[in-house]
């Protein structure tokens, strides 16, 4: 078989298949960029943070993550549940100003306990952190950087700014993980 390079057919197999592969590679591309587009507006700080963590494998991490949390029963809390956790953290509140050291601590427990209600493990400060991010992607740091302090509650080493900043870090997380879903009603037009 003799094959001639000049062949209108074996230019245009040549054609179709360079077009092929350049219409594969710009489908990979573009998915790869929706992907990472995708990650980056979903986890916003926090996908910064994989990249540091993970380099190259950062975003299959992510991706991990959002798998994970969509095989655990995540729910909201109930109106109840709702009212109890608010007081609760309105009490830890008021007294900070006479233990701020224990209100601290409370705090990190009373999170700890609305994440558990909620759905999410809590065993494992890193693994809960890391699950937090999938639906809390703005305030895991704020959460992250008050167990830091909570930790050195223990230690005597923090000083009441830094358990006044605890405070508010974990008051982020805490009103993203107590709010009550809105219902909305659709009206039907007559």
């Amino acid at each position: 078989m003799n094959f001639n390079l000049m062949d209108p057919r074996i230019i245009a197999l040549a054609v179709a298949v360079i077009a092929i592969i350049g219409v594969a590679a710009w489908l990979y591309v573009r998915k790869r960029r929706g992907t990472t587009a995708g990650l980056r507006q979903k986890f916003g700080p926090e996908y910064d943070r994989a990249v540091l963590a993970h380099g190259s494998k950062a975003e299959g991490k992510l991706a991990d993550r959002e798998r994970r949390i969509e095989k655990l029963n995540i729910r909201d809390l109930d109106l109840m549940e709702h009212e109890r956790y608010s007081k609760q953290w309105q009490a830890i509140q008021s007294r900070f100003v006479d233990s701020p050291k224990g209100a601290v601590s409370e705090a990190d427990d009373l999170v700890s306990s609305v994440m558990k209600v909620r759905g999410y493990p809590v065993a494992d400060f890193d693994q809960r952190a890391a699950d937090i991010s999938v639906d809390h992607p703005r305030v895991v740091e704020n959460y992250r950087l008050a167990h830091q302090i909570a930790l050195r509650v223990g230690k005597d080493a923090a000083s009441t700014e830094d358990l006044r900043t605890a405070m508010i870090h974990y008051r982020s997380l805490f009103e993203e993980l107590v709010q009550v879903p809105t219902v909305v009603e659709r009206k039907e037009v007559a």
